[in-house]
């Protein structure tokens, strides 16, 4: 079966007022931000569709039958339970820095109460309109550079940290920075740094964690480039619009740009300071990642059959698609129970799709 969807809007506080709105043919400005819309099961948000006259969640639909809604490969692979998360993300402020944990430590994490969810949260951007983002550390003498030229004596610890090549002990030396010295701290960063380092330190006059587009590497992705995100890597959207697709988990540990509690050790211990993002170009139109979660698929006028025996959610971003009998406009979307045989998708118009990634 092909069952549109309807879809709950994340309200926090970083959200814009106008992308999510305007794709969906809403007023803008909308009454207030809208960070995210979540497409799928995940139990602290799932998509509602309608059976039978009935309105049930993507959670119920797919706890109800398992094999026939994931198809067998899925469910031998993940359990009873759709193993990805799709978004859309509207950044109107920047994120919070934040990582996430690998699947070990997220199972240990969840049974000692850690973490949410006992699942990984490796997770893919891509962009529909220009998108920056702060992901992966610099080589750390870099960042002693940068840091060092912007001639905060305070930071000298810092540099000195990161010129002996120990990035984890510097960012332990910001994150564990005494309270009572940190407006100081930021006034003085803010005072020499560049415009990014400057609009944080606006946003967060107390949080020596300003100093990240210096310690990081910078990405701007233009629409149809895409981004991987895996365990380990700190990152921060900082304005754009994308279609994101992740595990379907909710693990997040942040280091700094919220006034949410930060668990330093834990933050310490997850974090890879080596590890980079990865840019993920589409092959036959997929965005193929390195876990079996998930992958992303993007079509722009499609003329393209799509193979039965997965569960896939669409998403149309533009334009008018048709899947199957199902007409999708921008911001419509549909689930593709795995039994629906193979789908027939064409339009005039962009649709993204997301499904397990099996193959």
């Amino acid at each position: 079966m092909i069952d549109r969807l309807s879809n709950q809007i994340k309200d926090y506080a970083w959200g814009s007022r106008s992308a999510i709105a305007t794709l969906m043919g809403r007023p803008v400005p909308s009454p207030g931000p809208e960070a995210e819309m979540w497409l799928g099961a995940h139990p602290s948000g799932p998509s509602m569709l309608k059976r039978q006259g009935a309105s049930l969640s993507l959670e119920q639909v797919v706890a109800a039958d398992p094999a026939r809604e994931l198809g067998a490969a899925t469910a031998e692979r993940f359990g009873p339970r759709l193993p990805y998360l799709m978004k859309l993300i509207a950044v109107g402020a920047p994120l919070s820095l934040q990582v996430h944990p690998s699947a070990e430590r997220a199972r240990s994490g969840h049974e000692q109460g850690t973490y949410v969810d006992p699942y990984a949260k490796p997770e893919l951007v891509c962009a529909l309109t220009p998108f920056t983002a702060l992901a992966g550390f610099r080589h750390p003498r870099e960042a002693a550079e940068l840091v060092g030229a912007l001639g905060v004596a305070a930071l000298e610890p810092v540099v000195a940290r990161l010129r002996a090549g120990e990035t984890l002990q510097a960012l332990r030396l910001l994150l564990e920075w005494p309270q009572e010295e940190r407006a100081g701290l930021v006034e003085a960063i803010a005072a020499r740094g560049d415009a990014m380092v400057g609009l944080l330190a606006r946003l967060y006059p107390r949080d020596p964690a300003v100093l990240a587009p210096l310690l990081m590497r910078r990405h701007e992705l233009r629409p149809g480039e895409a981004l991987f995100l895996g365990a380990g890597v700190l990152h921060a959207y900082i304005e754009g619009f994308g279609v994101e697709i992740m595990s379907a988990s909710d693990n997040v540990l942040r280091a700094g740009l919220t006034p949410k509690p930060i668990d330093v050790e834990e933050l310490l211990a997850v974090t890879e300071p080596t590890t980079q993002p990865l840019g993920v170009e589409p092959s036959r139109h997929l965005y193929r990642v390195p876990t079996p979660e998930f992958s992303l698929g993007r079509a722009v006028n499609p003329r393209l059959r799509l193979d039965g025996g997965l569960p896939r959610i669409l998403l149309c971003t533009e334009g008018e698609v048709l899947a199957g009998r199902q007409r999708l406009a921008a911001g419509e979307s549909a689930f593709v129970s795995a039994s629906a045989g193979d789908v027939e998708v064409h339009g005039r118009g962009t649709i993204f799709w997301a499904q397990p990634n099996l193959g």
